[in-house]
């Protein structure tokens, strides 16, 4: 049988599905359709030639290499169809985005038969996809005095890809929905048990919201094809819990428009909207698409005549609305004005959703239009030694005489590429920057590497320090779909230049350690930018932002990043821990407290936490960074103490020296070049030539926050309060309670000790809990199950030679096993611990799940709705989040404990501890 007719069978079996054909990635396949082409008698030509114009995925696929081949010999008449003459093989070119389509245009700009040459000049004055080796034949060809290629090159210098795109219509029409009430998580609009199908675009769309949602869009679609539909977080915020290229990639499929006639289910330009904004994680992706998101306002807080916050019998505040958005309300957006308006009412201003750079964005079709294409700009000005000529927006540049520096404007100033020499800049500015570490996640690679394909890049760049593609994802189970995917997904990478989790070759161990914390470790300069394709890269060195596949490829791509610089908070401590208390209760606190300082309004949201966390190493300081992206922070930055920084870059050292050690380094040696960056770190910070980062003394914070150690009296749980009348403030994050709270009678079905917010500590918590309870009682015994997943095997690693993973192995009723890993998803659980192979599990809520209903306690950081728990018909499922110890013992009362049940059970327990820096961490 052929590979076409599995093809044919593959369609048919979508059809089942409701689906269209799946686009075309592999030059096998498209080989035999278009020998079905080129023979005229053949049954199957009309659909090969419906599949190869407007079914084949472009970039660099190697079915993209076989198409661009194929319109070559169509465009220099060695192969001649009807139905696709050469002006329309050029057109189908300059649909292809770059890699084997760009070869072939220079191929013939620069050929000899001037009329080709002529036609394919004007279809690569188009194009932005272009790479070194792709410039350097132009640069040859120009410095040859080829008249082609000066025409090329002073084409890009005018940058007249962009200026001869269409504007960006004065009046945009649409139509409202809205998807829900209170903050709209990714996992709504794709959920994470769906992460297996990202790849698959139009099968992944079918997991927006739900299909009434679905059928709803449509029918609004019909009702007002005039109209775009904007989704809306109705008191809430759009998009919170992970930047999610699969999430705006779904809004954009059901709501916005094709970018392509030629390339199936990728569409562009999706409209947002948010009471509280859109989080900004999620924003930038759907700038990468060339979307508009909107802060709407149409709630706030109520004042009475004094102007006094009004507030409800729980002392929150009353919202009033001031316009509404209900489903089917038509509006009309202005971009000149940057205005919202009702018919002839104005609603509200939207200058910082139409800035310049904005705008352009939207023209373009999506931001990476204009990163590649200033680059491009700027290279040809050179090559012709002229001055580029002024198109794109200026990068703002704010500069404010004698005001200090925060930290993270320090990282940008240093990282900072293309701006006005010797000018300091502070947030607000408009930045380019060098990207030093790069991360890329397992559920997210496969369109990580799609965006790679697509924007015809084949290597990492050289200036990225290192880049590591994780297996955590799909850690808990190595199921059919896990097996078809992740092989190829590493092999790609590892291709491409970054250390992946598995080898391609199967020489070294799997590790399915979770990403951040090998983040976490390769980062080796507190002065690093980290990007990486998860909303918890937020390591405690350097500024790491999370971020959507695209902008991930990008860094990959191009070593660069642009952003404006945040604004930033300064959290800072006093008092002393209780001596039975756990850093995780200090960082709910810190939400806890915030919040009351400042009367409810999250000065976090959008912004960096700069955390002066001093005495903490980089391990259980990053329990801290973590949290923050709960806390809707767009980043965070650890402030140590020059001594706690060597300390974390020796444990940094050893740990990548261990990946040495199981074969993961590449023969760019990329590992031994993070170990050799580490020690010229360590150098500096001893001999006093470069102290451990610190803001000035004089910086501007948008807010200072003081947390004081001395009030927190009791462990601090994180609850979604799934019952609280307003549904808005259902599953926030927000809501922390103390222990007492729940009486020590709330029932606990599950607990899970694991995810990125666990460090080695936590494990030996486990241990020495599990020991002193057996003292205590004579036995240990579960009433409740309690799943344990180590992060990383280097914790295992490390527990073992300190005598911890005996302790854990003795008590537990199972144990991962890598020869023999999991092929389903487990669906019950005994009242006995478990032991699970590194990575999110539970966390991610992709393979592994409580049973539907149950209370969850946990240490990982989602307690979103359906994410580790789902609904049942009985009751609703409900994910708390709490420190180690809390979660332990509520696992073996199956309840939450009371406050002295839980101090006699940590009495003599080495939990994680942090007391504050004895002086001001400043330069």
């Amino acid at each position: 049988m052929s590979i076409y007719n599995d093809y044919i069978q593959e369609i048919e079996e979508r059809k089942q599905q409701g689906l269209h054909p799946k686009p075309i990635d592999g030059a096998e396949l498209l080989s035999e359709i278009i020998t079905q082409i080129k023979d005229v008698n053949n049954p199957h030509r009309a659909d090969s030639l419906r599949f190869f114009i407007y079914n084949t995925l472009p970039g660099t696929t190697s079915a993209a290499g076989v198409k661009a081949k194929f319109l070559k010999e169509i465009i220099l008449g060695e192969s001649l169809l009807e139905e696709i003459n050469p002006a329309f093989a050029f057109e189908l070119l300059s649909h292809m985005k770059g890699g084997p389509s760009i070869e072939v245009l220079l191929d013939l700009a620069l050929g000899t038969d001037l009329s080709i040459a002529a036609e394919a000049a004007k279809v690569l004055k188009t194009q932005v996809f272009l790479y070194d080796a792709d410039i350097e034949r132009l640069k040859n060809a120009f410095e040859e005095e080829n008249v082609i290629a000066k025409e090329i090159l002073e084409s890009y210098v005018k940058a007249e890809f962009f200026t001869q795109l269409p504007e960006v219509a004065e009046e945009i029409k649409v139509v409202t929905f809205i998807a829900g009430e209170g903050d709209i998580s990714t996992d709504l609009l794709s959920p994470g048990n769906q992460a297996h199908s990202r790849s698959d675009r139009e099968l992944h769309g079918k997991c927006m919201i739900t299909p009434a949602a679905q059928d709803e869009i449509k029918a609004l679609q019909a009702k007002y094809p005039e109209a775009s539909v904007m989704l809306i977080a109705e008191k809430g915020t759009m998009g919170v819990g992970s930047s999610r290229m699969s999430g705006v990639n779904n809004v954009a499929l059901w709501t916005g428009k094709q970018a392509s006639p030629y390339v199936p289910f990728v569409n562009i330009a999706p409209i947002v909207g948010g009471t509280n904004g859109i989080s900004p994680i999620f924003l930038t992706t759907v700038d990468v698409t060339g979307g508009i998101g909107i802060d709407l306002k149409n709630w706030v807080k109520k004042v009475d005549a004094e102007g006094n916050v009004v507030r409800n019998e729980k002392g929150e505040p009353v919202l009033e609305e001031v316009y509404s958005v209900a489903t089917g309300t038509v509006l009309t957006i202005n971009t000149r004005k940057k205005k919202l308006y009702n018919g002839e009412q104005e609603l509200i201003d939207l200058t910082k959703s139409f800035t310049p750079q904005k705008m352009e964005f939207i023209k373009a079709g999506g931001s990476y239009a204009i990163v590649f294409g200033k680059k491009i700009q700027t290279v040809a000005a050179k090559i012709l030694g002229v001055e580029a000529v002024s198109v794109f927006a200026p990068s703002k540049e704010i500069s404010v005489e004698g005001q200090g520096l925060t930290a993270v404007e320090k990282i940008f100033n240093r990282n900072a590429v293309g701006v006005t020499p010797g000018k300091i800049l502070h947030a607000g500015s408009d930045v380019r920057v060098e990207v030093n570490i790069v991360g890329s996640q397992d559920t997210t690679g496969l369109m990580t590497a799609q965006e790679l394909e697509s924007m015809a890049a084949t290597v990492i760049s050289p200036i990225v320090d290192g880049a590591y593609q994780s297996g955590c994802h799909t850690a808990s189970v190595w199921d059919k779909k896990a097996q078809a995917n992740i092989p190829k997904l590493m092999k790609f990478m590892n291709d491409f230049g970054l250390i992946t989790a598995r080898d391609p070759k199967g020489e070294y161990h799997s590790m399915t350690d979770v990403i951040h914390k090998v983040l976490n470790d390769i980062t080796v300069d507190e002065w690093a930018i980290i990007i990486g394709g998860d909303s918890h890269t937020r390591m405690s060195k350097g500024v790491a932002f999370g971020a959507d596949s695209g902008t991930v490829a990008l860094a990959l791509a191009t070593g660069e990043a642009s952003m404006p610089i945040p604004e930033s908070v300064k959290v800072t401590f006093k008092g002393e821990m209780k001596d039975y208390m756990d850093f995780r209760d200090v960082v709910h606190a810190t939400q806890a407290q915030m919040l009351k300082q400042f009367a409810g309004e999250n000065v976090f949201q959008g912004r960096i936490i700069e955390v002066h966390i001093g005495t903490l190493p980089a391990d259980q300081a990053f329990t801290f960074t973590d949290w923050t992206a709960e806390m809707k922070a767009k980043a965070s930055i650890c402030i140590s103490e020059d001594d706690t920084l060597i300390e974390s870059l020796e444990i940094a050292k050893g740990r990548i020296q261990i990946m040495i050690d199981k074969g993961m380094d590449n023969e760019k040696h990329v590992l031994q070049g993070l170990i050799n960056k580490a020690d010229k770190r360590i150098v500096e910070i001893k001999s006093g030539e470069k102290p451990a980062l610190t803001p000035d003394d004089n910086a501007k914070y948008y807010a200072e926050v003081v947390i004081d150690l001395d009030i927190i009296a009791e462990p601090m749980i994180a609850d979604p309060d799934v019952n609280n009348d307003d549904v808005s403030k259902r599953y926030t994050h927000d809501t922390i309670r103390e222990l007492s709270y729940y009486g020590g009678d709330k029932k606990v079905d599950l607990g899970f000790v694991g995810s990125c917010m666990v460090h080695k500590g936590d494990l030996k918590i486990v241990s020495q809990m599990l020991k002193n309870l057996e003292e205590q009682q004579g036995k240990v015994e579960f009433k409740a199950p309690l799943v344990v997943a180590a992060p990383t095997y280097n914790i295992i690693d490390e527990l073992q030679a300190e005598g911890d993973w005996d302790v854990l192995q003795r008590y537990s009723g199972f144990e991962f096993s890598d020869l023999l890993p999991k092929s389903t998803a487990r669906t019950e659980y005994e009242n006995m611990m478990y032991l699970e192979r590194p990575g999110c599990n539970l966390c991610m809520g992709n393979q592994e799940k409580a049973a539907k209903g149950d209370t969850v306690l946990a240490t990982s950081t989602r307690l979103f709705q359906g994410r580790v728990v789902e609904d049942s018909e009985r009751k609703k499922g409900e994910s708390l989040l709490a420190s180690t110890p809390v979660v332990v013992l509520s696992a073996i009362l199956g309840r939450i404990p009371n406050i002295e049940e839980y101090k006699i059970a940590v009495r003599g327990i080495n939990l994680t501890k942090f007391a504050p820096p004895l002086k001001q961490l400043v330069g």
